[in-house]
């Protein structure tokens, strides 16, 4: 999942566990809220291989934190995703989109799957951009009063 930089300068390269603590220190700032906490080491640590980083500069511009499914073998999951301020609508998202769909594609897997908060409006059009199904709110998918909108892309 190497990749050189792109025309803007932007290189998409394979996460490493020790991109968590740049990733923890720029997360909340991104999404405007408090998010570090659903990003536990332990995604870097064990689905680092499948989960992605965008630099620019040596700067952190972007990741996506995925994985395929042990559970269901046709299926792969981004877990988190999110591209600097600086670098949004520039296609930053989309690229590392494409680099994980491809790679799930090319092990076999027939199914994307996401979700999101049904207040993420940002995230809902995103996806739908990408072509993904989007579904809910789910009630209570994540828990009691944690409900979810559910994205899937069919590969």
């Amino acid at each position: 999942m190497e990749g050189k930089p792109d025309a803007d300068g932007v290189r998409i390269r394979a996460a490493v566990p020790e991109d968590h603590g740049r990733i923890l220190a720029v997360c909340d700032d991104w999404w405007g809220k408090p998010v570090a906490h659903i990003l536990p080491r332990l995604f870097l640590d064990h689905f680092h291989t499948t989960s992605l980083t965008a630099e620019a500069g040596g700067a952190l511009a972007g990741f996506l934190v995925g994985f395929p499914s042990p559970a269901r073998p046709e299926e792969a999951y981004v877990h988190f995703t999110a591209v600097s301020p600086d670098h949004r609508g520039t296609g930053l998202g989309r690229r590392m989109y494409r680099r994980f769909v491809g790679a799930a594609r090319a092990e076999g897997r027939s199914v994307v799957r996401a979700v999101t908060a049904p207040t993420n409006d940002r995230s809902i059009a995103f996806h739908r951009s990408l072509g993904f199904t989007v579904t809910g709110p789910h009630i209570d998918h994540d828990g009691p009063g944690v409900d979810r909108m559910c994205f899937e892309l069919c590969l």
